[in-house]
């Protein structure tokens, strides 16, 4: 797996990058780079902060960041560099965390599943929402000069209080589904990934609007739904005030 990563998230990016120089054309490169980088590195990370990579994935993407500088610099590509921190949503991968929690919700409800096996319940992470992260992007790459940006909310959560929040919307208790799984725990485990999105807010102008609780929300009426059960609607009725002319489709 670490070779797998290596070649698809590290060199993959190095390819397009190298047929950008050959192609000679004016074309806008945005790299998706991860928080992961950061690893252990103290908290709040912000652009300045050095990078402890943890993890193959996280070294990848690394190699990816720096190579995206390295063709901006010598080769004058628009290259950026956006430095995310998790951003979710119900298009998220059923096998990352957060959907797995409210995936497994919706079928605890529907009489589908009895138990949700989980890993590190402490891990905390600065979880956003995805669409307002593409928005983002776009503005990067609308800025007159290449530039690199961390992208975040500013806040803080374990995975355990996404569990409670998740849990706790549809009125079950959370303590008598979850069962922690040591399969499920990193063999180098980063404890905390917390962003300062400040430098994002003063030149792109870009602030979230869904907050952990929203987000929460939004994923379980999502998964609720794609099962055939009725949501509870808090979700639903928060993407409709906060974005009322959306581009993106949710679920």
């Amino acid at each position: 797996m670490a070779e797998y990563t290596g070649n698809i998230t590290g060199l993959g990016t190095i390819r397009i990058l190298e047929a950008i120089r050959r192609s000679n054309a004016q074309i806008k490169f945005y790299q998706a780079s991860s928080s992961e980088m950061f690893g252990d590195a103290p908290a709040p990370q912000n652009e300045q902060t050095s990078f402890r990579p943890r993890s193959p994935y996280a070294c990848a993407k690394l190699y990816s960041y720096w190579m995206t500088r390295n063709y901006r610099e010598a080769y004058k590509i628009f290259a950026c560099n956006g430095i995310l921190f998790n951003h979710e949503s119900p298009r998220r991968g059923e096998t990352f965390v957060t959907r797995k929690i409210t995936r497994a919700i919706a079928n605890i409800i529907a009489g589908k599943q009895k138990k949700l096996y989980l890993g590190n319940l402490e891990a905390k992470r600065d979880w956003g929402f995805a669409p307002e992260y593409i928005e983002a992007m776009e503005k990067i790459l609308q800025q007159e000069n290449p530039d690199d940006f961390v992208l975040g909310t500013g806040q803080v959560h374990s995975v355990e209080e996404f569990v409670r929040e998740t849990f706790s919307y549809v009125g079950l208790d959370w303590q008598k589904y979850v069962e922690v799984d040591p399969r499920y725990f990193r063999p180098t485990e980063v404890g905390k990934l917390i962003a300062n999105p400040t430098r994002a807010r003063e030149k792109l102008n870009w602030q979230p609007r869904i907050d952990f609780n929203n987000l929460a929300k939004i994923m379980v009426d999502s998964d609720m739904r794609k099962i055939g059960l009725k949501p509870i609607g808090e979700g639903d009725k928060i993407l409709k005030e906060k974005f009322p002319a959306k581009w993106w489709k949710a679920d």
